[in-house]
């Protein structure tokens, strides 16, 4: 399955974007799906996650810095992730990429299983 980010751009702080993340030669429906985050001379980072289709009701995990001001959802007919991002900060400038996985500790999405993403996308958040 491949995996191609979308929707990013510059935009001013607080400012808002929406990222999209299309899959394409398969379906990971039943997987949990999440966005990951790299900035300039910084590892990179899970920011959010949710659980996939065959839980009986979704769960998404977001790490502190962005909660409040950014939502995942996932359209199934159309086979997309998003990334509501709002109230947008310079420190959340990255590239930003999906990947499929969804482990959490203490409630954080992490990076833990992780071991593919697809084409990132360039978030610059900048006045």
């Amino acid at each position: 399955v491949q995996l191609q980010a979308s929707g990013g751009g510059l935009v001013q702080p607080g400012g808002s974007l929406r990222l999209a993340c299309e899959a394409s030669g398969g379906t990971l429906d039943y997987y949990g799906m999440g966005w990951l985050r790299q900035a300039p001379g910084k590892e990179r980072e899970a920011v959010s996650c949710m659980s996939g289709r065959d839980e009986q009701n979704e769960h998404t995990y977001y790490i502190d810095s962005v909660k409040g001001r950014f939502r995942i959802s996932r359209d199934y007919v159309k086979k997309k992730m998003y990334l509501h991002m709002n109230s947008l900060k310079p420190e959340d400038s990255a590239v930003y990429y999906c990947a499929p996985g969804c482990t959490t500790v203490r409630g954080q999405p992490t990076l833990q299983g992780i071991s593919s993403w697809g084409k990132g996308t360039q978030v610059t958040v900048s006045s």
